[in-house]
């Protein structure tokens, strides 16, 4: 099927039935606007998503402006610059990201990371309003459903296993999950955060069934506080606490990153928070998303142990491995939750030898590739430093993301149902072919019809 395309740029169809004023669009502009083909447009009408009018003579078709504008709300549009071609792009008032910076609703998120803590942050994004020393407190019931289902895994699970796990069982104690208004939405949120927490075991605990049963001795505490003993044998200091508290709000949102996508996937079916914060999950435990801090950790323990970044660097370079915990795609520069914990780690003196071995990886790649350090190498600095597990990491951003899966979902609840419906390219062999027949092995292990 073709289109005549003739209509100039600019043109518009004053003349065309309807108001003489209304601002008309031709095909190429249309769509430019939503970012499509211009054969989609006509899709679109086909469908009833669009009216078009036939412009005098007939040679084309013009498309009111507001129409257009309002479907690209809707839908979600394709940007057509070219330093985004082809990527998935959505409206969104939650995070905004620059070549050197970020902002949560347009506060820049650093500087609200390092004056609040994680709980302030996480309403900050959710609602728009700062809302100082809020506390989260969990459900006893869901708390005690996701302990027990988290236990019941085997003792070699991953922490991420166990909030998987532990998602599901707080889901299946709340009765009151499906409802998706903004307010029973957060109130899901703001027991889910704690009871996610409260779900894993102690450090060096193969079991959280070991902590006490109701989860009311920490309740009152931040939930940093009650994340710590779950990633750390050690004792925690002020400057330990302030780090991870920290890291908790630098990374609760990171716009669309494909743990959020398939939030709001899941949210634009209207799946609950629950079974939003499940999809997250899900994508975060790949290893080149949430997962990358722990290769990051393994590296720097090893630059550690081994007094310098050249070796280390250099075998991963010769088995064809990238160097984990260096770049970042939307930034220039450092990564600026990277160089916010850092600044943090440098105000304690027993993360010198960490924080030392990490500047020297930096150091030692940019002899050949000017990489800059990304959040997960500051994390690994600081599991490091605090003799956390590798996965510390991984199970820091679970915590953290759910907090913008949470926001994204509010969002996409406030969408059209179900826009996200991408359509396959068809690769396969072209019908029609004739029904296959059944293997001369099928045919040989099947009983005769009776």
């Amino acid at each position: 099927m073709t289109h005549d395309f003739a209509e100039g740029t600019g043109t518009r169809d004053a003349g065309a039935e309807g108001a003489p004023d209304a601002p008309r669009l031709t095909t190429r502009e249309a769509a430019g606007r939503l970012g499509v083909k211009p054969e989609t447009v006509y899709a679109y009408v086909s469908r009833g998503q669009l009216t078009s009018r036939r412009t005098p003579g007939g040679r084309g078709s013009t498309f009111d402006a507001a129409e257009v504008d309002a479907l690209a709300r809707r839908t979600g549009r394709r940007d057509p610059s070219p330093s985004t071609a082809g990527e998935l792009v959505f409206r969104t008032g939650i995070t905004l990201i620059e070549p050197d910076r970020y902002f949560f609703r347009g506060v820049d998120a650093a500087e609200l990371a390092r004056l609040y803590g994680f709980e302030e942050v996480a309403e900050w994004i959710w609602t728009g309003e700062l809302r100082p020393g809020i506390r989260f407190a969990d459900a006893p019931e869901s708390l005690a459903a996701a302990r027990r289902t988290a236990a019941a895994l085997p003792r070699h699970s991953s922490s991420t296993d166990r909030l998987r796990a532990a998602v599901a069982a707080a889901a299946a104690a709340d009765p009151l999950r499906f409802d998706l208004s903004p307010e029973g939405v957060l109130n899901s949120a703001r027991t889910l955060l704690p009871t996610l927490v409260g779900a894993l075991p102690s450090a060096g605990e193969a079991s959280p069934a070991a902590r006490p049963a109701d989860g009311k001795s920490d309740a009152g505490a931040p939930l940093a506080h009650r994340l710590w003993p779950k990633l750390s044998d050690r004792p925690a200091d002020a400057a330990s606490l302030a780090v991870l508290d920290t890291a908790l709000g630098l990374l609760a949102d990171h716009d669309l990153a494909a743990s959020t996508l398939a939030a709001r996937v899941a949210a634009s079916t209207h799946a609950h928070p629950y079974a939003v914060v499940s999809a997250g999950l899900g994508a975060l435990e790949g290893p080149l998303h949430g997962a990358a801090s722990g290769s990051a950790h393994r590296m720097l323990s090893e630059v550690v142990g081994r007094g310098g970044a050249a070796p280390v660097v250099a075998e991963h370079l010769r088995a064809g491995r990238r160097v984990p915990g260096l770049g970042h795609r939307l930034y220039t520069g450092e990564d600026p939750r990277a160089g916010a914990l850092f600044a943090l780690l440098e105000e304690m003196p027993q993360a010198a030898p960490a924080v030392a071995a990490a500047r020297d990886v930096v150091a030692t790649t940019a002899r050949h590739t000017p990489l800059h350090a990304n959040v997960d190498l500051a994390l690994a600095a600081f599991s490091v430093t605090c003799g956390m597990p590798a996965e510390a990491g991984e199970t820091v951003f679970a915590v953290s993301r759910t907090a913008g899966w949470v926001a994204h979902a509010m969002e996409e609840y406030a969408e059209r149902p179900l826009r996200m419906r991408p359509s396959g390219q068809y690769t396969g062999p072209r019908p029609p072919r004739p029904l296959p027949s059944p293997s001369r092995t099928a045919t040989l292990g099947s009983s005769p019809a009776k």
